[in-house]
Order: structure tokens, then C-alpha cells, then sequence
């Protein structure tokens, strides 16, 4: 199976953001955002490019349909964090500490999400390609009606997972530290997984094929 891309994003030298708001549709190039309360806050539409976001509050901030492109984002804490139908290509997200983001619709290319824990992450209706889940926790992630392609979990704990109706290809669980799916197991053709997850999964996969196990 084809392995992911990952995005080998380089920063320029950055000029810090400021104490200034976000605004919608608006530009920022080349800008480290560091320690910036941005709960609330309208983004929408924005572009983000060459940026460095560290340790930033997001919480209800409205970013859907901002562009991140070859960005960095060092430990973003927050919930209700609103990224519906933004595009993430090329981009690094590190230690976060997020809740209930929505990510519903975006795309998100050449992404790398590594380490922290994210509880009930909405990847619905989603486009992920080259995109690597790296020794994170994912509490009730929703990839329903989803398209996943060269999509990798290594050292990642997913936990009660959603992949009702999504479409996956070339996606590798193999490595994944836990793996729980509570819907969608029967949608799980184009992904590879191990023997020792089959047989975690044999109760779950009769279940959906009907078969009644006895004995």
C-alpha cells in the first residue's frame, strides 16, 4: 500500500502578530502568533500562510473556510474551535488540547497531527489525503461520509471512531496503540490492519455481517 506524504514545512524568519483581533477574509503572511488569546474570535475565510501559531486559545474561535498553508501549530488548546470547510495543506499541529473542533467538509492535505488529545473531533464529509494521526488520542472522532486516502495511525489510541459511510484508501491502522470503532466497521475496505486487531474486531465484524457467533 502507498504510505503517506508527509508536508516538510520550512518557516521563514516570522514577524509576531501583535495584540490585534482576526478578521474575516483576512491575510496573514509570515506572522508567529505566540501565546495570543484568539477565543471568539472571527477568522472566517482567512488566509494563513508561513505562519507559526504557539500556544493559542481557541476556544468558539470561527476560522471556517480559512486557508492554512505550510503553518505550524505548537500545542492550540480550545473547544468548540469552528474550521468547517477550511483547507489545511502542508501543516503541523503539535500537542493540541482540543474539543469538539469542527473540521466537517475541510480538506486537509499533507497534514501531520502529533501527540496531545483531541475529544470528538467532526471530520464529516472531510477530504484527507497524505494526512498521519501520530501518538494522539482521538475521543469519539467522527469520519463519517468522509474520503480518507493514504491515511496513517501509528502510536495514535483511537476511541469509539465513526466511519459510517466513508470511503478509505490505502489507509494503514496496522500501528494504531488502541483501536475502537463503535460505527461504521463494515466501511473499514481500503484500510490494512494487523492480525492481533482482527481478532480485537471479530465480535464487532460478525455483528455487522449478521453471523451470530455461539460456542
Amino acid at each position: 500500500m502507498k504510505g503517506a506524504r508527509r508536508p516538510e514545512v520550512r518557516l521563514p524568519a516570522l514577524e509576531p502578530f501583535g495584540d490585534g483581533e482576526l478578521e474575516p477574509d483576512g491575510d496573514y503572511d509570515g506572522l508567529d502568533f505566540r501565546e495570543s488569546d484568539l477565543a471568539g474570535q472571527d477568522g472566517g475565510g482567512a488566509r494563513f500562510m508561513d505562519c507559526a501559531l504557539t500556544g493559542c486559545a481557541l476556544d468558539e474561535t470561527r476560522l471556517h473556510h480559512a486557508r492554512f498553508l505550510d503553518a505550524v501549530l505548537t500545542a492550540p488548546r480550545g473547544v468548540g474551535t469552528n474550521l468547517a470547510e477550511s483547507t489545511l495543506r502542508d501543516v503541523e499541529v503539535v500537542d493540541a488540547r482540543l474539543g469538539g473542533t469542527q473540521l466537517h467538509g475541510a480538506v486537509l492535505e499533507r497534514v501531520v497531527i502529533r501527540g496531545g488529545k483531541i475529544d470528538y473531533l467532526n471530520l464529516r464529509a472531510a477530504r484527507l489525503r497524505d494526512v498521519v494521526f501520530e501518538n494522539c488520542v482521538l475521543v469519539e472522532p467522527d469520519f463519517g461520509g468522509a474520503r480518507l486516502e493514504r491515511v496513517e495511525f501509528p502510536g495514535c489510541v483511537l476511541k469509539e471512531a465513526d466511519f459510517t459511510s466513508a470511503t478509505l484508501l490505502d489507509v494503514d491502522l496496522r500501528e494504531a496503540a488502541e483501536l475502537g470503532i463503535a460505527r461504521g466497521i463494515g466501511q473499514l475496505s481500503g484500510a490494512v490492519i494487523s492480525t492481533g486487531q482482527l481478532l480485537d474486531l471479530a465480535g464487532a465484524l460478525a455483528g455487522e455481517l449478521g453471523i451470530r457467533v455461539e460456542g
